[in-house]
Formats: C-alpha cells, structure tokens, sequence
C-alpha cells in the first residue's frame, strides 16, 4: 500500500486533483497495477508479431465540398470576452 504522499505526487505528475476517498482507493490500487506491468515486462514478446488489421475494409468518404460558416459576428457573439475581432483567452505560457 502506498502512503497519501505517493500517491499525491503522481496525482500532481498526472495533473489530477483526488478526493479523500480516492487517495485511499489508489493507495490500494496502485501497487497492484506495478505488479501487473512488472508481469508484462517479464513477457517474451520475441516471436510475436505486431497486431495490424486484418480486416482491410475502406471508410466511406463524402463529398468535399464548400459549405457557408459562421460570420465573425456570429463566432464572437457567445464568447465570454473578445477584443477587436478576436476570442481573449488566459495566457497559457508555465515557466518554472
């Protein structure tokens, strides 16, 4: 079982914010998921080939063709904020 602190780290790696209860359930689960994948790199995968389809079947294609979009007016008309023409949207830049 790992400790909250470990689980806290890879839940702040992967970016995620946990509950109470799900940093209890993944303290569980995740020494089990290290032991499955721990199996899987013990696999002798030498002689097996890559998975590919073998169904060779070809998606339906449309028509390309020109269709009227939206006017700018229409495209700004729900935005939460605009300026001279264009979406404003929160800087998204991290340095660290």
């Amino acid at each position: 079982m790992l400790n909250k602190e470990q689980v806290l780290k890879v839940a702040t790696l992967s970016k995620l914010k946990l509950s109470e209860e799900e940093i209890e359930l993944f303290s569980k689960q995740l020494p089990e998921i290290v032991k499955f994948i721990e199996k899987l790199e013990n696999l002798n995968t030498e002689d097996i080939l890559p998975f590919y389809e073998l169904i060779d079947q070809k998606a339906p294609l449309r028509k390309d063709e020109v269709k009227p979009g939206l006017s700018q007016e229409e495209a700004l008309a729900n935005a939460p904020e605009k300026e001279n023409g264009f979406f404003v949207v929160p800087k998204v830049i991290k340095t660290e």
